[in-house]
């Protein structure tokens, strides 16, 4: 059977505190955040992912979007540089989770800096967002590191958004979706299909023919299950209110 973990984190205390830097900070609801993070984990867990939960940091406002911390390549772990100096500490527990699953190590150092929601896998190509938090030097260092594992790392000019998985994701077919007014040049990728809304452009693959994602896109749902799909949706709100998406809250290893 295939191989299906998903490496999650729960909210901290402090998530209210988290940054932002493409929307107004609004008020976030603690108590539905954390209802919203148990339902999003149970339809992993239904959909048959293996859950391991990374120890909690309380002090670290921004930690829930685990998927920042550690870019997954078969067995091996890509522990991130973040690119905000109020993430530096994240990678820490996460290096020990990994390592316990038994994943291979390698790391991003600085100067280069890169978060994972700025790495987009489709196949043998990795897309890599030039953001505010991933640096050229950064992604210099994650082409050297999966060219021996057998990928090409495309880098993405971005300016729009925060990541490069806040503008376009992509589904089981490889077909990259997003956003088109956040999308800085969308000839980029081999197959590029828009989407009618910004939460639209967020989906997590759960099987072949099942997908991820949020309940802020029903126009989205509709056009995917019109492909074929099986859309499965969450509520989220409180962590769209943080740049946060479906793909940001779990790290997915198969």
């Amino acid at each position: 059977m295939e191989r299906r973990i998903a490496i999650i984190r729960r909210p901290p205390a402090t998530l209210a505190d988290g940054h932002v830097t493409h929307l107004e900070k609004s008020e976030i609801d603690l108590e539905l955040a954390e209802e919203q993070w148990e339902s999003y984990v149970s339809v992993l867990e239904t959909a048959g992912w293996s859950t391991v939960e990374v120890d909690t940091a309380d002090h670290l406002a921004d930690s829930v979007f685990v998927e920042d911390a550690v870019v997954i390549f078969g067995d091996v772990a890509v522990l991130g540089s973040p690119g905000s100096e109020h993430r530096v500490e994240e990678t820490d527990a996460v290096e020990k989770t990994v390592t316990e699953l038994g994943l291979k190590l390698a790391r991003i150092v600085a100067p280069g800096t890169l978060d994972g929601g700025d790495v987009l896998k489709v196949g043998s190509t990795v897309y890599v967002g030039r953001s505010s938090r991933t640096n050229a030097e950064g992604i210099h260092q994650l082409r050297h590191i999966v060219a021996a594992l057998g990928y090409t790392v495309v880098a993405v000019p971005l300016t729009k958004v925060l990541h490069l998985k806040s503008a376009v994701t992509a589904m089981p077919d490889g077909t990259v979706i997003g956003y088109l007014p956040l999308v800085d040049d969308p000839q980029i990728f081999d197959r590029f299909l828009s989407v009618p809304e910004e939460g639209g452009a967020h989906v997590v693959k759960l099987t072949d023919d099942t997908v991820l994602m949020a309940t802020s896109a029903p126009l989205t749902a509709l056009l995917i299950e019109n492909l074929g799909y099986r859309v499965i949706a969450v509520d989220i709100s409180e962590y769209e209110k943080l740049e946060g998406c479906v793909t940001c809250l779990s790290v997915r290893i198969r």
